[in-house]
């Protein structure tokens, strides 16, 4: 029987290595797997590659995960947003890299990954600092920039419903990069609302199938007010 729901958030963080490539899923605080993250800090990896829309908020989560050293690198399109004081400290001094990748383009990379495509032209960037090194190609009278599809060790999800095959589905704008950085790793882990029995959820409303994704967790929604 495909039965790929975890208990607990050890079984979920089980096997993420030192050095693994990490999507975190989210805009902003939408469709962020904020319990999913504080696992993996507590889980222990380090020297770790973050790819996300930004680079965290406070000091909790993706922001924690870089306040304790264990985050070598960061990819993403908004290093710089209210709040994101742990990555403006350790990127002025020196204490962490930083790749920016316009939001389209990354969002292509990942979905490009899981469609196996290994690379795609695209006219965004191109004449700006970040084309340099990248390869050129004139295409009908227009430059465009050659990018790599962007594979991934480990996808962190956040989605509202999902069955134990892994099947997922999204509220609203918490879809956002959830879906595309499921079909990017070799390893997806997702934290859903809502687990409901196989067969409960409508076809046409799955957005990621259960092909894409290894372990689901329940964390039910808190609302705090």
């Amino acid at each position: 029987m495909i039965d790929k729901r975890v208990k607990t958030m050890a079984e979920a963080m089980a096997g993420i290595k030192d050095g693994s490539t990490v999507l975190i899923g989210g805009f902003g605080a939408v469709g962020q797997p904020n319990q999913l993250i504080e696992g993996l800090v507590e889980q222990g990896a380090k020297d770790l590659t973050c790819v996300a829309n930004n680079a965290g908020n406070g000091h909790v989560g993706l922001a924690r995960l870089m306040e304790l050293g264990r985050v070598r690198r960061m990819i993403c399109t908004f290093p710089r947003t209210p709040g994101s004081v742990v990555f403006e400290e350790l990127y002025k001094a020196g204490k962490i890299e930083l790749e920016i990748v316009p939001q389209g383009t990354l969002a292509e990379r990942m979905r490009a990954a899981g469609a196996g495509i290994p690379a795609f032209y695209t006219p965004t960037a191109v004449g700006t600092l970040l084309a340099a090194g990248k390869e050129t190609r004139e295409i009908n009278g227009r430059n465009y920039l050659l990018e790599h599809a962007l594979h991934a060790d480990v996808a962190l999800v956040e989605c509202w419903k999902a069955d134990r095959w892994g099947n997922l589905v999204y509220n609203q704008s918490g879809r956002n990069f959830n879906p595309v950085m499921a079909m990017a790793a070799e390893l997806t882990i997702a934290q859903t609302q809502h687990m409901v029995e196989l067969g409960d959820l409508v076809p046409d409303t799955v957005v990621t199938p259960g092909i894409y994704v290894q372990r689901v967790m329940h964390i039910p929604y808190l609302d705090k007010a």
